[in-house]
């Protein structure tokens, strides 16, 4: 970080192209993403998010302050989209029999179904706007940039 006293440290005309590739890139490939994702399965990028890592958890269950900690959203964010949810029936959320002091929230039958109607879909959708764009080397350096990155800010992989 610069102080009053330093000069700003400008971007190089490299860097500036960098940056404005990063502020682009993103929101136009998530926003055809998103598009396909809502006319193919009916759901928002949220609820695509939720039900993914349920899905892929032991018996499609979670204690809420840890998926709301896993998503890096605040618990009151994940509540809504929670009630939002189970007024689809895709959600329901439980407490937790064994200590008491917390809940779950739980897939249900309609969710699973949601997610393993949905996923196939999603998956050629960012194929086709991002994976099969790019050579396998510009992958590489996509994914090292994203690890770096994920490090840096002390984030934990997820699998």
């Amino acid at each position: 970080m610069t102080t009053p006293s330093e000069p700003p440290r400008w971007l190089t005309g490299p860097e500036q192209d960098a940056w404005y590739a990063w502020r682009r890139m993103f929101p136009l490939v998530n926003a055809e993403i998103a598009r396909d994702l809502s006319q193919d399965s009916a759901l928002s990028e949220a609820d695509y998010d939720v039900l993914s890592v349920l899905g892929s958890t032991d018996g499609h269950r979670m204690r809420i302050s840890k998926l709301a900690e896993m998503m890096h959203w605040s618990r009151s964010r994940l509540s809504h989209q929670l009630t939002r949810m189970e007024q689809r029936g895709i959600v329901r959320r439980e407490d937790v029999a064994a200590d008491g002091r917390g809940a779950e929230v739980v897939l249900t039958e309609a969710g699973v179904e949601t997610i393993t109607t949905a996923a196939p879909l999603h998956v050629e959708s960012v194929r086709r706007h991002l994976i099969d764009i790019l050579t396998p080397e510009q992958l590489a350096v996509l994914a090292e940039v994203g690890e770096t990155l994920r490090i840096r800010f002390g984030v934990e992989r997820k699998t």
